[in-house]
């Protein structure tokens, strides 16, 4: 009888706590982001598949897609026009980087005037990140990091002085270089690829829902777990873990102590062999 108290004080207890995972659904603490996700209704042109749950404004969408918005007051054509089939990707990750509430497991803490968080090596779907190199290998550029080092005397981004526009395939020799160097580690680059479960997607098809949540998922229980060494654990290794809601799962020791010493699970101590 006392077991099954202890039970129901435990599943009473997991009732009535939350159990919101705070690295999922989450927006960022950024210059242009919404305190909580939630619908928008319409989202402008490749921001729409966020338009049911977004972190982004129609607005912030709209800015997107402009050669030189208010955003950032970022220039995409500083080495001359950026090609169409090119600036496609940096207006896609801009939209994911503005509107996705998926990125939770990778937003980290940062000392900005601007910005509170960012985020840090999301790791990218195979297709995402070398389709974007392909398609950008044409184009010319002064720096592989265009997070910072540009010139902003006339209140716009200019390549430093002493620079040169040079071909992305020398700047960028290989996919992982762009999406890892260009944003300064905010990607990292993955064998893993659409529909794996395990890389985020910059471009999907949101009648056949958002990749991304599930992605968030994995990432945010492996997380969890990481801190005690449990890095390489699957979540099917983990079930049994998983199995309970956390708050039965802290307060599971308590509930050990509470019963019977014959009603307990485990081997017998040592003293009595």
């Amino acid at each position: 009888m006392r077991a099954g108290q202890v039970l129901l004080v435990l599943l009473a207890a997991s009732a009535v706590m939350p159990a919101k995972d705070p690295l999922l659904n989450v927006c960022m603490d950024a210059k242009h982001h919404k305190t909580k996700p939630g619908p928008e209704g319409t989202l402008h042109g490749q921001c729409a598949p966020w338009k049911d749950n977004a972190c982004c404004t129609a607005n912030t969408s709209s800015e997107a897609h402009r050669d030189q918005s208010y955003l950032y007051n970022f220039n995409w054509n500083h080495c001359g026009v950026m090609p169409p089939k090119c600036k496609r990707h940096f207006i896609q990750d801009t939209c994911l980087y503005e509107c996705s509430p998926n990125l939770g497991p990778w937003i980290d803490q940062v000392d900005s005037s601007w910005r509170r968080e960012r985020i840090l090596h999301v790791p990218l779907c195979k297709e995402d990140c070398e389709e974007w190199w392909e398609d950008c290998k044409d184009y010319v550029t002064c720096k592989d990091n265009w997070h910072k080092g540009w010139n902003w005397a006339t209140g716009t981004n200019r390549c430093p002085w002493g620079s040169i526009c040079r071909p992305f395939t020398e700047v960028f020799p290989e996919p992982k270089d762009l999406c890892e160097k260009i944003w300064s580690n905010s990607y990292k680059y993955t064998t893993e690829r659409r529909g794996s479960g395990r890389c985020i997607q910059m471009w999907f098809d949101p009648a056949k829902g958002n990749p991304n949540v599930v992605v968030a998922k994995y990432y945010a229980w492996k997380k969890r777990f990481s801190p005690v060494g449990m890095e390489n654990v699957t979540p099917e290794a983990g079930k049994a873990v998983c199995a309970l809601p956390w708050p039965v799962l802290v307060l599971l020791p308590l509930a050990l102590v509470l019963l019977p010493e014959g009603a307990r699970c485990g081997p017998p101590a040592w003293g009595s062999l």
